[in-house]
């Protein structure tokens, strides 16, 4: 499985942004997708997960994540950015086996918010 992240970039406070991943490779389904953020110095932490079936898990409510199952994409808009929200994304998944889960993560990418 592979996690192709983009949309990371340099935006001004107030600011909106729209990340996106799409996962590939062989696999049946993919139970959650989501996004970690990780800001300098910090531990990675949960931004916003989304299942198969549509339910949600957010970490701020200025987030909102959004799936295509079809294709096997997640999207993380997110708006009123703060500096607080610089960082690096990560795209998540967790991928059935056949058996049960493993974890897939991609790249990362850069977010960072200033003026």
């Amino acid at each position: 499985v592979q996690l192709q992240a983009s949309g990371g970039g340099l935006v001004q406070p107030g600011g909106s942004l729209r990340l996106s991943c799409a996962a590939s490779g062989t696999f049946s389904r993919i139970a959650i997708m989501g996004w970690y953020r990780q800001a300098p110095g910090k531990q990675r932490k949960l931004a916003a997960s989304i299942t198969i079936g549509g339910n949600t898990n957010y970490a701020d409510a200025r987030f909102i994540i959004s799936r295509d199952n079809a294709k096997n994409t997640v999207g993380l808009q997110i708006d009123n950015l703060e500096p607080e929200d610089t960082g690096v994304y990560y795209c998540y998944a967790k991928v059935f086996n056949g058996i049960g889960y493993d974890d897939w993560w991609g790249q990362g990418t850069l977010v960072t918010v200033s003026s």
